[in-house]
């Protein structure tokens, strides 16, 4: 689990010419859903399209930088990351600075602004926290994690789009940490889910991966319908994204950019097949949403 998101009111000066705000997040998700290779490649942001919103990603601490070393000397190189331990909780931190068109919805509230800066800082979890829910609810850990997790207004939710076959478990797992989610969490602010699909480079999610709502329903609609049900009982907004943090080769019938380990219910364990053409895609859209409450399609396929 990641930890991201408690938003303060972005602040301007009139030197810098920037807004600013500081998010803390909370990721979650399956050891399958590839949370660390996600900010790995969130942090490195390879081979960035010039015409994109997001103007440079950096790391302001030692373990943001880690996740760079990670991007490089082990994904770059065609290699997996390890699965993070339960007993290491890395603390990363990491700025993403978004140029002035970044503001599409409302351009008026940056009129005087060059660029928005968040600062982003992400508490990483091993991914046996969600399968936990279900197992060891009494647990001690279990419990220290989902109070941390009540100090955020925003939960970026990972699932490994291929695992669809876990549907019901996912839901239950989901279940329960709504539930204790919202019963320990301020009551005073507006939480928002993103449920991210990771892995659209493979060729049966990328096809459908600019309707990411209608992907959920067909391939999990035991977890989409309990995400809607909680929404329409006003107890949060939820959106829906699809990522890949290896993208994709060629432009007229582009081809995942990775190289299956193992493929099962369990979800897609794979590498990086061509680290020069690494092009990631729709890791920022959902941040950017449980910040600002817009979606931004120029972020949609960044």
């Amino acid at each position: 689990m990641a930890n991201w998101f408690n938003k303060i009111k972005p602040q301007k000066t009139e030197d810098s010419k920037t807004d600013s705000a500081s998010l803390t997040l909370r990721v979650i998700g399956d050891r399958a859903s590839g949370k660390t290779t996600y900010l790995a490649a969130l942090a490195y942001h390879p081979n960035s399209n010039s015409a994109s919103p997001v103007q440079a990603i950096n790391p302001f601490n030692d373990e943001g930088k880690r996740l760079v070393t990670l991007a490089q000397n082990i994904l770059e190189q065609g290699l997996q990351l390890e699965p993070t331990r339960l007993d290491e909780l890395p603390d990363y931190g990491l700025t993403i600075i978004l140029k002035r068109q970044s503001s599409w919805r409302n351009p008026q509230s940056i009129a005087n602004s060059s660029s928005i800066t968040l600062s982003i800082y992400c508490k990483d979890y091993s991914g046996e926290f969600f399968t936990d829910l279900l197992y060891l609810q009494g647990d001690a850990l279990l419990q220290e994690y989902i109070s941390d997790c009540s100090q955020a207004k925003g939960i970026l939710f990972l699932v490994d789009g291929i695992a669809y076959r876990r549907d019901a478990e996912y839901a239950k797992g989901l279940d329960i940490f709504l539930d204790t989610w919202g019963q320990s969490a301020q009551k005073n602010q507006p939480y928002r889910l993103a449920l991210v699909l990771t892995k659209c480079e493979q060729p049966d999610l990328w096809i459908n991966r600019h309707k990411p709502r209608d992907l959920t329903l067909a391939r999990f609609p035991k977890v989409y319908k309990k995400l809607e049900t909680w929404q329409q009982l006003d107890k949060g907004k939820v959106e829906y994204f699809a990522s890949s943090a290896f993208g994709t080769l060629g432009t007229r019938s582009p081809e995942a950019n990775s190289k299956q380990i193992r493929r099962d219910k369990e979800g897609v364990a794979s590498v990086l097949k061509e680290p020069k053409l690494w092009r990631p895609f729709g890791l920022i859209a959902p941040i950017y949403w449980l910040s600002t409450g817009d979606r931004h399609p120029g972020l949609e396929g960044d």
